[in-house]
């Protein structure tokens, strides 16, 4: 199987309102999701080691002379074209995705536009390829209605749950199982879970996350 079904949850949970964006172009309003983020949620569900990006081809596209600002400055505008390739390790398979991105520079020097228009591609790139793996990387906004996104509030308890799974997935691989049962009873664990406010039903799915972990629990260890 590819993916964790935590993974799978997390790929398919909506987009968080806060994290979108907007700009006008040609006057019209366009949603996206910065360049960063997408990088901070890979790192999140696909694990710092697991995943990858690399830029295939970059090419310019279109350079010429341009007055810039409203003083009408002489300068530069530059086009470039990248294509990104983004693998993910999931341990039993690596797959890969690749996106094509635009990216415009405008500036006095010439080098600099050059470089701002080669980072926007390479930026535009990486999220076209990362969005084909779900709503947490802007796939929600290609819906015009907007269905998957989602307020923070209503997000952010299930994004804990998510994250203990993948907590006691990742420490659960110790070899020693006093290291999750030390996790799990942990004082802010449990004040998280007291602040996030988790139900009964989700406090008893967790507990037994943990104790198929840790195969031989003791009496009163999972608490």
């Amino acid at each position: 199987m590819p993916f964790s079904d935590t993974q799978i949850k997390a790929l398919e949970a909506p987009l968080s309102r806060e994290v979108v964006k907007q700009r006008e172009q040609a006057g019209r309003k366009f949603s996206y999701v910065e360049g960063w983020h997408v990088i901070a949620e890979a790192n999140r569900i696909f694990g710092f080691d697991r995943w990858a990006s690399e830029t295939i081809d970059v090419k310019c596209v279109n350079e010429k002379d341009r007055l810039i600002g409203k003083q009408a400055l002489p300068g530069f505008g530059v086009t470039y074209i990248a294509r990104v390739r983004i693998s993910v390790n999931t341990g039993d398979i690596t797959l890969f995705r690749e996106g094509y991105g635009a990216g415009h520079g405008i500036d006095q020097d010439l080098g600099q536009a050059h470089e701002s228009a080669v980072k926007e591609a390479e930026t535009d790139a990486r999220k076209r390829a990362l969005m084909t793996f779900g709503n947490p990387f802007g796939l929600a906004l290609y819906d015009k209605a907007q269905t998957n996104v989602a307020d923070e509030v209503d997000l952010s308890h299930q994004r804990f749950i998510d994250e203990s799974k993948a907590t006691i997935e990742r420490i659960g691989a110790h070899p020693d199982p006093k290291d999750l049962l030390n996790w799990w009873n942990s004082d802010i664990e449990k004040r998280k879970r007291r602040d996030f406010e988790i139900t009964p039903a989700e406090l008893i799915e967790l507990k037994a996350l943990v104790t198929a972990k840790t195969k031989r629990p003791q009496p009163g260890e999972v608490q």
